[in-house]
């Protein structure tokens, strides 16, 4: 049989791991940076762009898709050329892909702190960037697909079926989530509202960790762990049952985000069965790639690349353990809301992600400079001081979600809250965020030390950036299976076969849990009471939006007798038919806020956004003054909102739509008048007229400023239910 001579080419893969490198470092400062601000509050007073609100969204984003993306392309690049012997499908492609996805990061990077979010956990790009992600994601596929199609290897090898697994399930959770209706260039609205969103945004936000954390790098560790090791996957049969189990359960699992909220719960328990059913393929998982590992544990103590390896495949074993403990019911009633959440999150992203890419690339880099790593011992102190920095950030998240659910649910003898004031517990876990952040210090530095080991390695030798390879033409047999050949083997050598049945398992979940929930009414009932936002409130709470404010705060009452006391009545389906998006949130950070309308006067608010500590002393929430600057607030393009949402459903009248602009005057005004009644806002007020006017700048009203529309959305929220009760009266 002729052989035949090509290149792989490792131009694209030198790329990726470059920008993997690249980004890391900065979505770790970034998220060094918000740790930092728990302990500051008021470290980057004034300045919108650095605050924790517009941030936050930024380190997640960050890490996710330019970190361990990047990374996952890297491995995907180089590992898929070497398991198909072929070169990539097409170079441009490539090109065109990392620039793209770069370009992608870039903007986001740019327009998160500028404030343009659609405020969904994991997917806040706003339209313009989801559809540019939506076009260099098709781009990666048929560049992948391209490759599979001219290959000089029969079997698919099971990283592959993870690979395309990755690709399929990615683009159906990606669009169906982004489905929005613009605005302008930059603003949209869902096209779910309240209960729906939220179980859309869940069951990408759960398939997201699912299918772009998880499974792209379990096929990463399929080809890096036997490699590293030299030794065989431990069990072929096994690979298969991993495969075909996880992907087919982990696309149900999404409502286990959402227990004890307004979901329907039919929906809330298929989420629990199927998260607890996850243990076994994720553990299968787990114990192949441990068990890989046979034989050459005596090179575990030596080489750092194993010991990457192992912490993440213990670390990933960790997570997939937690993750369905924290779906029971009973542990999910203490967990959900409190940093325990935030432990969990970053056990399965700083070990199995950030260990398992560190190792790939301590073990690329020189196999594709044909030279040695720098200094190993570098690379084993990397290893080391990461490690204790997981440790180090973690175990007090732990603890302090511990604490802050215990103090939540305490009562006095007399059936009063314990802690009724939400800012003893804060103060209470304020020595766990020090630690939190001494430990993000520690796995920063692991990565410059990182930074520093790949660039000397690099000098110190020559990158082959295409490689020479040769293989046997692919020689055509029967597509039909051959005798004796078993359905699995047969499927591994028929990709379009294997994709479509991948498809068909990720479909089957989605579509039982999504379509119910959006076409039967009697899973979203209506409250009769419960009206859309007036003009103000609705720029209000795009404001509210802007800020990241649901990053810290939560708008969904538990029906749990310490909620129901602190808060006010659990929610209810019916509440949030008009929030586009929902902001039932993840983490209190803050008190939650769905029944905070009429609860204070509007002095109070305005006092609060400029200086929350002189409002609520011991206070970790930054100052938003940037909302009371001398600037009018843009309200023109309240009719184009109020269209677009009134062709989503909300039943916006043609004359409200009309008599926006009046609506706003009024209710801002009347605003303005109650704010007069506090001597201090009269007297500052008065300041700040007497200032503009020296500098000669033109004054403008406090009725205009943003500021005031952000207390007619805080001043609305959960005050529609409390309508009958106030007729009662």
């Amino acid at each position: 049989m002729e052989m035949q001579q090509f290149y792989y080419d490792n131009k694209i893969v030198k790329k990726f791991i470059y920008a993997t490198i690249l980004f890391g470092v900065v979505g770790m400062a970034v998220g060094l940076l918000l740790a930092t601000l728990f302990l500051f509050p008021n470290l980057t007073d004034g300045i919108s762009w650095l605050s924790f609100g517009r941030l936050r969204p930024l380190h997640t984003n960050a890490v996710i898709f330019a970190f361990v993306g990047n990374a996952m392309f890297a491995g995907i690049y180089y590992s898929l050329q070497r398991l198909l012997k072929a070169r990539m499908f097409s170079d441009f492609l490539s090109s065109l892909h990392f620039w793209g996805w770069q370009l992608i990061i870039v903007a986001t990077a740019i327009t998160l702190p500028m404030g343009y979010t659609s405020s969904k956990e994991y997917a806040e790009m706003e339209w313009p960037i989801d559809i540019a992600i939506a076009l260099i994601w098709v781009v990666f596929g048929i560049n992948m697909i391209g490759t599979i199609i001219k290959r000089r290897e029969r079997h698919l090898y099971v990283a592959i079926w993870f690979y395309l697994a990755t690709f399929v399930t990615v683009a159906v959770l990606h669009i169906f989530n982004s489905l929005s209706l613009p605005v302008s260039a930059m603003k949209s609205y869902s096209v779910y509202a309240g209960v729906q969103d939220a179980l859309v945004q869940w069951w990408y936000g759960h398939n997201a960790v699912a299918f772009f954390l998880t499974t792209p790098f379990l096929g990463l560790m399929y080809y890096f762990v036997p490699k590293a090791a030299n030794r065989p996957v431990y069990s072929y049969r096994l690979s298969i049952i991993h495969f075909w189990s996880l992907i087919f359960i982990y696309i149900w699992a999404g409502p286990h985000h959402l227990l004890y909220s307004a979901l329907p719960n039919w929906a809330q328990n298929l989420g629990v069965v199927f998260s607890i059913m996850l243990i076994a393929p994720s553990w299968g998982g787990m114990i192949n790639g441990l068990l890989t590992l046979r034989g050459v544990w005596d090179k575990v103590r030596v080489d750092p690349v194993l010991k990457f390896f192992v912490v993440a495949i213990t670390g990933y074993g960790m997570a997939t353990f937690e993750g369905p403990m924290l779906s029971l019911k009973n542990v999910n009633a203490i967990a959900h809301f409190t940093d325990w959440i935030v432990a969990h999150v970053h056990v399965g992203a700083l070990a199995w992600n950030g260990f398992l890419a560190f190792g790939m690339i301590y073990w690329l880099i020189p196999r594709m400079t044909k030279g040695a790593l720098y200094s190993t011992i570098l690379a084993n102190f990397h290893f080391w001081i990461g490690t204790l920095g997981i440790i180090i950030y973690t175990l007090p998240m732990y603890v302090a979600g511990f604490v802050q659910a215990s103090m939540w649910k305490q009562f006095n003898p007399d059936g009063t809250l314990m802690y009724g004031n939400f800012l003893e517990t804060v103060t209470q876990i304020i020595p766990m965020y020090w630690m939190r952040m001494i430990g993000g210090c520690m796995y920063i530095f692991g990565m410059f030390i990182l930074v520093y080991n790949i660039y000397k390695t690099i000098r110190a030798n020559k990158t082959i950036e295409d490689e020479l390879a040769e293989a046997p033409e692919l020689q055509k047999i029967s597509n039909s299976r051959i005798k004796g050949e078993k359905f699995h083997p047969w499927l591994e050598r028929k990709p379009i076969q294997l994709t479509i049945l991948a498809t068909v398992a990720i479909l089957i979940g989605g579509a039982i849990q999504i379509i119910p929930t959006l076409m039967v009414d009697s899973n979203i009932p209506t409250i009769a009471s419960v009206k859309p936002y007036t003009p103000l409130e609705l720029e209000g709470r795009d404001l509210y939006i802007r800020e990241g404010c649901v990053g810290c705060h939560s708008q969904m009452v538990r029906p749990f007798r310490s909620e129901v006391e602190r808060y006010g009545p659990q929610s209810k389906a019916g509440e949030f038919v008009y929030d586009r998006p929902f902001l039932w949130g993840s983490k209190r950070t803050g008190p939650d806020l769905l029944r905070v309308g009429a609860k204070y006067n509007d002095n109070w608010h305005f006092n609060h956004m400029w200086d929350p500590q002189s409002t609520s002393s011991g206070s970790i929430m930054p100052g938003y003054k940037w909302l009371f600057d001398n600037e009018a607030m843009d309200f023109s393009d309240i009719e184009a909102k109020m269209k677009t949402m009134q062709k989503l459903g909300v039943p916006y009248s043609d004359q409200e739509i009309a008599n926006a602009q009046e609506a706003i005057k009024k209710q801002a005004t009347a605003i303005e008048m109650d704010l007069h009644a506090d001597p201090d806002f009269v007297k500052s007020y008065e300041n700040s007229r007497k200032a503009a006017e020296a500098k000669g700048e033109p004054f403008v009203p406090m009725h205009q400023r943003e500021i005031v529309a952000l207390i007619a959305y805080l001043q609305r929220l959960g005050t529609d239910i409390k309508v009958k009760d106030n007729l009662k009266k």
